[in-house]
């Protein structure tokens, strides 16, 4: 279930309101008034103030350690990754388009799942997997969840309407599809969705003097230690190991049945390493 500010969050209600108010809003609603939301509009405000760090292996002041080489997580499109903050300093994704990052984090015990969702059919089973070792079997834990990616790549107005496609294009486009289907799931689910950053959608939407739109951030970096999070944007050093086979990978996956519905693999969290799980294809 979904709160936001530290209360239930039920659409069209007031937080005392039923649970069955809530289990007939449509996921449509659910985001609407998620976008539009005090608590959320604010901590968007906070978020678009911070400066895009520019993550290098040359490392600026802000992020050095009493360590001498902080290490480092970086995901690609449709990879997750599960960390231990006593073993990973950050955790970090960029190049998101349509595509949105989802950080959901432990407030007890600090461990951190994040995800480079890109597209609807890969929620259901990879909050599965994200969460598998952030709840530790406990559905009463209060997880902060931040997403920040994603924008109007089509109008509001048509996203509202009915997911159909005229040729090669979405009329509902695929930002909106996706935020949908994460809010809906958030909301369904038994756990307790804490929202603290909303930045998706209109909140992340800029129009060059052409009214193209683009998003104003693509990335972020968070700390699993103290949950704080930064926009950020990553040096092609950073992005590693095996950039080539892993941006491969996203490609290839799509032909192996045995990755249906499924976020890829790239980080061990039992023994603190990286391992590219394989396809075929």
């Amino acid at each position: 279930m979904i709160f936001v500010g530290g209360l239930p969050f039920y659409p069209n209600s007031s937080s005392s309101s039923s649970s069955t108010a809530s289990a007939q809003s449509q996921p449509s609603d659910l985001l609407e008034e998620l976008m539009e939301h005090p608590f959320l509009v604010s901590a968007t405000h906070s978020f678009k103030s911070i400066q895009e760090r520019r993550v290098s292996t040359s490392m600026d002041s802000d992020l050095t350690t009493s360590l001498n080489k902080p290490k480092y997580v970086y995901l690609f499109q449709r990879e997750y990754a599960t960390v231990d903050p006593a073993l990973v300093h950050y955790v970090g994704t960029d190049e998101a388009t349509t595509c949105v990052g989802l950080v959901i984090r432990n407030r007890k015990s600090g461990m951190t799942s994040v995800a480079h969702m890109d597209s609807p059919k890969f929620v259901d089973i990879g909050f599965i997997q994200m969460l598998s070792l952030v709840v530790d079997h406990n559905s009463d834990a209060d997880l902060d969840v931040h997403l920040i990616g994603g924008f109007e790549d089509v109008s509001p107005e048509l996203a509202k309407g009915s997911s159909i496609s005229k040729g090669n294009v979405r009329v509902d486009g695929y930002s909106f599809p996706l935020c949908r289907k994460l809010v809906e799931t958030m909301q369904k689910r038994l756990e307790n969705f804490h929202v603290q950053t909303f930045c998706v959608l209109g909140h992340n939407t800029k129009k060059d003097s052409q009214g193209n739109a683009s998003p104003i951030f693509s990335g972020f970096l968070v700390e699993p230690s103290s949950g704080s999070l930064v926009p950020a944007s990553f040096d092609r050093t950073l992005r590693c190991p095996d950039e080539i086979v892993r941006r491969l990978r996203i490609s290839a996956s799509y032909e192996d049945c045995s990755w249906d519905g499924k976020l890829l693999d790239t980080y061990d969290t039992k023994t603190d390493r990286f391992v590219i799980a394989p396809c075929s294809w």
